[in-house]
């Protein structure tokens, strides 16, 4: 109550901006405010035809200096009422609070960075097509650990399982042919490293995206050999094959002009992972097709999400009690002084 008897003074509870912003409790008692003038001035109406009228001459009417105020206790009486009524209008404010949380998902994307990722049959190559599909990915993820794998003639983890997307995103940006120099496509080395990340993992979901455009041809441990261990550990992998077959551009000659070389890609690998570990195999040869996969990927494993709602309403009705409580007194003041007397002769 003491804090009511500190803020109730202040004018901010007749501002415009203060009323507009509430929310009401009581909506139709509202519909009362808008009647008040209405009732107020037919009551008028009936007590002046009810009154009687006694004729007097004009310079016999006198004036007084405080007769003005015979007017006061009907104002007090009328502000008292619109008070009450918007305190039992009950004005309040809610402030909602949303928790959300999932039992969330282990993700690692395995990314092939060799040389032939720079052809450009993907605008502006297959490694930035990717880096960008691959952000828009994550972009649309909610408390899933996503890890980073990026593989050439070796492997190494870019970034460990985190639900730090800002950081994540950061490291796909910095993608970049030279953080590797072996040439090759170490495909069996990518996915043992990222089986490794994920094997003390006690997520009811765990998978494995695995984009390259070449078959395997380094590294130690053979792909098929790499998705048994996969499969070991419940770990399930989809495999997208990128990029198209045939005559595809790639850089420039010496006199500026595209160079073409012939690409073919060996899907047989590819496929026999995602089928070993109950993955799926995917081709993109364009990046419209790419997106798409990632998009059938983002649905496939989606988590539940659940959320905890908390409404924490906080009333104002009492400001506007007290203020009706306020002017009552005033007006039960008048009645009892000399303003009533003026009111009556």
């Amino acid at each position: 109550m003491n804090n009511y008897l500190e803020g109730w003074f202040s004018l901010k509870w007749f501002y415009p901006s203060q009323i507009l912003s509430y929310e009401w409790g009581n909506e139709y008692i509202l519909y009362l405010i808008i009647i008040l003038p209405v009732f107020l001035i037919t009551r008028k109406l009936i007590r002046k035809r009810n009154s009687f009228k006694v004729t007097i001459p004009d310079v016999d009417l006198k004036s007084y200096k405080y007769s003005s105020l015979r007017f006061l206790p009907n104002i007090l009486i009328t502000i008292c009422t619109l008070f009450l009524l918007i305190a039992l209008a009950r004005p309040q404010k809610s402030n909602e609070k949303i928790e959300r949380w999932s039992e969330g998902i282990d993700i690692i994307l395995a990314m092939d960075i060799s040389e032939s990722m720079q052809i450009e049959d993907f605008k502006p190559n297959r490694l930035k097509s990717a880096k960008s599909v691959a952000k828009d990915f994550v972009n649309g993820r909610f408390q899933d650990r996503i890890g980073l794998v990026v593989f050439s003639g070796e492997s190494y983890s870019r970034c460990p399982l985190t639900t730090d997307y800002d950081l994540l995103l950061k490291y796909i940006d910095e993608i970049d042919f030279d953080l590797i120099s072996t040439r090759g496509t170490a495909i069996g080395s990518a996915l043992a490293i990222s089986t490794n990340r994920m094997r003390s993992s006690d997520s009811m979901s765990k998978i494995i995206i695995l984009l390259s455009d070449g078959d395997n041809t380094a590294g130690n441990i053979d792909p098929l050999t790499a998705a048994e261990i996969a499969k070991a550990y419940n770990i399930k992998i989809y495999t997208i094959a990128i990029g198209k077959n045939g005559k595809v551009p790639f850089g420039k000659d010496y006199f500026g002009r595209t160079r073409y070389v012939e690409n073919s890609l060996d899907e047989k690998n590819l496929k026999e992972i995602a089928q070993l570990t109950s993955g799926k195999f995917y081709r993109a040869s364009n990046e419209n097709s790419l997106k798409n996969i990632f998009k059938e990927i983002d649905v496939l494993e989606k988590s539940e999400v659940k959320e905890n709602r908390f409404i924490n309403t906080v009333d104002y009705y009492q400001y506007y009690l007290l203020y009706s409580i306020f002017i009552y007194l005033l007006y039960s003041l008048s009645k009892s002084s000399f303003i009533y007397n003026i009111t009556k002769d």
